[in-house]
């Protein structure tokens, strides 16, 4: 089944290969894409990956998270961006733009020295109480989505994947640890997921219904019971799934974990099958409820729980990160018999604010 095409609405996907969104740390200081970015998304198609998720792009310069992270926040991106779809589009690939507001992790600057957020609640790790986003603030965030979905359509994206995990600003909205407002954005699940459901519906409305709208969707924040902090659950996650589905979501890639949380989401020393695939449970509950394909992400590292995950339902596709650092031409290898599982160790070094690399 690795081998086998899919389709994301009416995107023909050459395999179930997904390169997860991963911050190249090469953009402009002004979050303009370089060649640099582009370099690695041809390499990635080159070697017949099927689905190619960008790094995290911000929409707004105050919901920048990182030194050297993509922006889609004006127009003159457009052209640049669009110079790395060509390069893609020379292969089968297909390429998504991944857009995100960082919300509470958002970076601190003398431009923008207010981070903003849901609700007022201190990050834990890094200190930093953000500020209770006003209706009108929200409003305006939903208009830059949409305007950034707009920008990377004529850039010649596939489509765009909404961040809805790890902390950033949609994720910080779906889970009531850091959403707990009692206006018609917080309280129940349908409120709390009320500002991706108004993202998507500007979307249409701005660029029309041939946009694929992909979501990567936080299925826990990964706070353990001892912190005593309650945050996103599963069940909250799969009834979120339904209602992205009920609004044109085409895919859901599952992730899970925020910053305060640790190392969730990225989870060091993948020794073993054992501790592949760390999300897979939560994966199995929403594809049990949508219609639509789920990608997981998290941890997976050899072909025989690739395989696994495919047949025994928990996933439609497979998505990966840090093994694409390591080695860009994985899929080829995997397709020619050539290795059967990836060299990645899983050490997290790759993860470097000088530009991506693997040290191993």
């Amino acid at each position: 089944m690795l081998f086998e095409p899919i389709k994301i609405a009416d995107l023909e996907i050459q395999n179930r290969f997904v390169r997860s969104a991963t911050h190249e740390w090469l953009a402009e200081d002004d979050g303009a894409p370089t060649p640099m970015i582009g370099d690695i998304y041809e390499e990635l198609a080159s070697n017949e990956v099927g689905l190619i998720i960008t790094g995290y792009s911000y929409v707004n310069p105050s919901g920048k998270s990182s030194e050297f992270q993509q922006g889609i926040y004006d127009d003159r991106f457009i052209e640049p961006y669009r110079q790395i779809t060509f390069r893609v589009h020379k292969y089968k690939s297909k390429i998504v733009l991944q857009i995100v507001h960082g919300g509470r992790q958002s970076r601190i600057s003398t431009e923008d020295p207010v981070v903003f957020a849901p609700s007022a609640v201190t990050d834990s790790s890094s200190g930093i109480t953000p500020v209770e986003m006003s209706e009108s603030h929200i409003l305006e965030t939903i208009e830059d989505f949409a305007n950034a979905a707009r920008r990377a359509k004529e850039a010649g994206f596939d489509g765009v994947q909404l961040h809805c995990a790890h902390g950033f600003l949609l994720s910080n909205f779906i889970s009531p640890y850091t959403n707990r407002r009692t206006d018609r954005w917080g309280g129940t699940v349908e409120n709390r997921t009320r500002i991706i459901v108004e993202i998507i519906q500007r979307i249409r409305e701005m660029v029309g219904a041939d946009l694929p709208i992909l979501v990567k969707l936080n299925s826990t924040d990964g706070f353990d019971a001892i912190s005593g902090k309650v945050g996103l659950t599963p069940e909250d996650a799969v009834e979120i799934a339904k209602i992205l589905e009920n609004n044109t979501v085409c895919a859901i890639e599952v992730s899970g974990g925020i910053m305060e949380s640790g190392e969730v989401m990225s989870q060091p020393a993948i020794d073993s099958m054992e501790k592949e695939a760390y999300f897979k449970q939560y994966a199995r509950m929403i594809k049990s409820a949508v219609n639509i394909p789920v990608i997981l992400v998290g941890g997976i590292r050899t072909r025989s729980v690739m395989e696994s995950l495919l047949k025994e339902g928990y996933a439609d596709m497979v998505s990966m990160s840090r093994p694409f650092i390591n080695e860009p031409e994985l899929v080829m290898k995997l397709k020619q018999g050539k290795i059967e599982g990836v060299s990645c160790v899983s050490c997290n070094r790759c993860f470097d604010p000088n530009g991506i690399k693997c040290y191993h």
